[in-house]
This record gives structure tokens, C-alpha cells and sequence, in this order.
């Protein structure tokens, strides 16, 4: 039999072996990923193959196939229900990553109180913090129950013998990084022994039904090899975004087996902990000012969810050359774009001005139907006018100046009727033969010209 010597190098961001150094990688083309890492034991162990679901597993026909188990079960939360696609599945592997100090462990703490209070005991294991250290945060965050077992452990074996034992409805790894198997020479949170141990991990959950959830870390400076080669073997891959000192978390799907990946959760930093924000479209707008130009409404959509974001612009004269283009949280050729449009269709000379793009809140909007919304900001702000009072605005832009349909049209001027508007500017064609009732005011438009003047007044 076969042993594998010497050592390897692996990429820090996607997993990728290769025999020899090398400056790009193979798998997902990416610069100075590579680390050389050694390579130790059998070849059998090393790999995930041997640590298939089942040695004797035979295939069956689909239509006879148990699902009996397949019932999922609610984390307590319903913003975190949402974004996993109403609740946690038996046998599901699923991560969690986002910076330190994000608020990962504050919420898989409170999931694991609400499910051991709902579903059954619950096992946590930590290996960066003692057990004492979790009961004062339960303490802090009222997560005490009789059915949360917390395990201080760092070694995979020693973890999946007392899962077996304790046969949990739910098995957290807080976090993937600090666990190794002791069958792998390379130390803990190096990608051999990251990508390994999840595999071991995805087996016992499969075997067992037993629904996982891994906590992982992602540091500024890329150096971290764990969430991105695992990205291939969990079911779910859920991403926290939002600033440490922000009083607002977003939480979203990147990779979803068993649900959207479009939904987002929306939670706030409190003392207690992660709480859920039911109403986002309020608390995004909330603190929207009213007697400046360059601030527009739009109602996008998150998945199968309205949310009505403010959409800020600043345009900017300068005597440097290129102008800056600059945005955090929209596409940047998007507004190039767009700016493009306005010059040539509309005759807004904004080649010699900054542009800053902005939505309030940390929301990230990259669908179609922002276009519009973004040029009225954009105009407004250019030309110093205010936009129409209780407008909301929405719809995609062609190269020609057109404005063209968008989806979810329905939802959208819901939403914008709950929060109090009056003008809806849209598509003509989205509202040309259809009967839809609402309050306010829809005005269709066909091009960014007649826009701007039902929006700019």
C-alpha cells in the first residue's frame, strides 16, 4: 500500500494540491495562495474517499429512498430561518463565517438554546474558549438550557465519540480551525487539517441525521485556508456582513442545497445579543434626510423579500484628472455605465466631476432595476434639485436610454404603499395592461428623460 510522503502545497483559497510550488493556482487561478504544508500517513486515511457515508451502501431506486427524516426543524430565529430556507434540515452541513467579532457564536449560542428548548439536546463544542466562558456569555444572552451540552475540545475524534454518545439533534464546531485530526501530521487550521476534518464531519452528520453547523473565520488579509475549500463540501455556505462597530448584521447565503440564495437576514447588535429585524425597510429609512439633493428610494428585492433602500449620490467637481469613480456598494462598471448614459442620452457632462455612489445601511444592490434609481441620484445631485417628495424609483436602463421591465413589480409597489409613498416612477411597460391595486400614484415612463423630469420636477 502506498504512503504519501514529504509534503505538498495547497491553496489558501480554494483547496488545490499541487506536487510542486507553484505562483498560480490551478484550481481557481488565484496569486500566492500556495503553502506548502507536510503530508503524513496513509494514503487511504488522508483522503476523503475512505470516509464515505457507508462501506456496504448499495443504490436504490429515488422513488424508495426514506425521507422520513427529512422534516426540517426551526433555529428560533426567523431571519436565520429564512436565509436557510425555513429552518435547519437533519443532516445538513452547514458554515458560518464572517469576521471576528461579527456575531457568529452570539447567534449559533441562541440557536442552540432555542433548538435544545424545541428539538432535543444539543451539543457545542468550542475550541477556543472554556466552558466556563460559554456559560457567561449563555448567561448574558439568557441561552441557558438543561438540553445545551458544551464540550472544550479540539480533537476530531474525541468530538464525534461523544456526539455518537449524546446522538444530538444539533452539533456545533466553534470554530472549524481550531480542530484537527490526529492522523494528519499539519497543525490545526492549516487546509489539510480544515478540509479533512469537515469531511469526517459531513460523514457523521449524513450517517447520524445529525444537522451541523461550523463556525469559520475570515481574516482582512486572505490568510485564513478554511471557508473557501470548504465551500465544495457543506450544504450551505452563510456569509455575516456588516462593520464590527455597526449596529447592524446582514447575513446571507452564498451556496444553499436545500434553499434561495437570494435571501439576506437582517439582525442587531444589542447587549442581549443578535436580534432579529423583522421590518429592514423601516430601519432603513429611518434616518433618511429629506432636504438633500442626490437621495432617491427604491424598493429592491432579496430573494422572494421588498426591501426600500436609500440610494445616496455625490457629484463632485474636480480639477484632477481621471475623476474618481468610487462605490462600496454598487458595481462600479455598473455606474461608469450609467454615467455614460446620461452623458450621451440626457447631455449631463459629469465627465470631469467625482462620483460617490452609496446605499444606506450597508446594503450591497447589483439587480437591473436599480439603474434608474441610481441615475435620479445621480442627476439630482449634478444638477443641485431636489427629487419629488414620497418617490420611490425603479427600473433597468438600456444604452439607448430606454427604460426597460423589471420583475417583482407587484411587490414592489406593495412595499413602497406600506411605507407611506405616493409616486412610483416605473417601466410604462411594466404597468401597460395590468390592473393593479394600490393608492399611489404609478407613473410609467419610457425613457431616462421623462423619468428625470417627473422625478427632478
Amino acid at each position: 500500500m502506498s504512503k504519501r510522503k514529504g509534503t505538498a502545497f495547497f491553496c489558501q483559497e480554494c483547496g488545490y494540491e499541487s506536487p510542486k510550488w507553484v505562483g498560480r493556482c490551478g484550481g481557481c487561478g488565484s496569486w500566492n495562495t500556495m503553502v506548502e504544508e507536510p503530508l503524513a500517513g496513509d494514503a487511504k486515511k488522508q483522503t476523503g474517499l475512505a470516509l464515505g457515508l457507508s462501506s456496504g451502501s448499495e443504490p436504490v431506486s429515488i422513488s424508495q429512498v426514506d425521507e422520513s427524516e427529512g422534516h426540517r426543524f426551526s433555529t428560533g430565529s426567523d431571519e436565520l430561518n429564512r436565509v436557510l430556507g425555513q429552518g435547519l434540515l437533519p443532516g445538513s452541513l452547514s458554515i458560518i463565517v464572517g469576521d471576528p467579532g461579527v456575531g457568529k457564536s452570539s447567534l449559533t449560542l441562541k440557536v442552540c438554546a432555542n433548538v435544545a428548548q424545541n428539538n432535543g439536546k444539543v451539543l457545542y463544542v468550542t475550541g477556543e474558549e472554556s466552558t466556563r466562558q460559554i456559560k457567561i456569555r449563555a448567561n448574558r444572552l439568557g441561552a441557558l438550557h438543561d438540553g445545551l451540552y458544551v464540550l472544550s475540545e479540539t480533537n476530531l475524534e474525541v468530538i464525534e465519540k461523544h456526539a455518537l454518545e449524546l446522538k444530538p439533534a444539533l452539533l456545533v464546531i466553534d470554530s472549524i480551525q481550531t480542530v484537527f485530526r490526529p492522523d494528519i501530521a499539519s497543525a490545526p487550521g492549516s487546509i489539510s487539517q480544515v478540509r479533512e476534518s469537515a469531511v469526517q464531519l459531513l460523514r457523521l452528520a449524513k450517517t447520524h441525521s445529525i444537522a451541523t453547523i461550523l463556525v469559520g473565520h475570515v481574516l482582512k488579509d486572505g490568510t485564513l485556508a478554511g471557508p473557501r475549500a470548504l465551500e465544495h463540501i457543506v450544504d450551505t455556505v452563510l456569509y455575516f456582513e456588516g462593520d464590527n462597530n455597526a449596529q447592524y448584521r446582514i447575513l446571507r447565503a452564498i451556496k444553499n442545497r436545500f434553499g434561495s440564495t437570494n435571501e439576506i437576514g437582517l439582525f442587531e447588535m444589542r447587549g442581549d445579543g443578535l436580534i432579529d429585524v423583522p421590518d429592514a425597510s423601516k430601519i432603513f429609512l429611518s434616518e433618511r434626510p429629506s432636504d438633500v439633493p442626490g437621495s432617491i428610494v427604491i424598493p429592491t428585492i432579496e430573494g422572494t423579500r421588498p426591501l426600500m433602500v436609500e440610494i445616496q449620490a455625490l457629484v463632485s467637481s474636480t480639477p484632477f484628472v481621471p475623476p474618481r469613480r468610487t462605490s462600496d456598494s454598487v458595481d462600479i462598471k455598473r455606474i461608469q455605465l450609467l454615467l455614460a448614459v446620461m452623458e450621451k442620452r440626457v447631455g449631463m457632462m459629469i465627465a470631469n466631476s467625482d462620483v460617490y455612489v452609496k446605499v444606506a445601511g450597508g446594503i450591497k444592490v447589483d439587480e437591473p432595476a436599480a439603474d434608474l434609481s441610481i441615475i435620479a441620484a445621480l442627476a439630482s445631485s449634478f444638477r443641485n434639485l431636489l427629487t419629488t417628495p414620497l418617490t420611490v424609483v425603479f427600473g433597468e436602463v438600456g444604452l439607448a436610454g430606454e427604460v426597460r421591465a423589471v420583475t417583482h413589480v407587484e411587490s414592489r409597489i406593495r412595499e413602497a404603499e406600506r411605507m407611506g409613498f405616493k409616486r412610483v416612477v416605473l417601466p410604462k411597460s411594466n404597468i401597460k395592461g395590468r390592473k393593479i391595486k394600490t393608492t399611489v400614484d404609478l407613473i410609467g415612463v419610457d425613457s431616462v428623460s421623462e423619468a428625470l423630469e417627473n422625478i427632478l420636477g
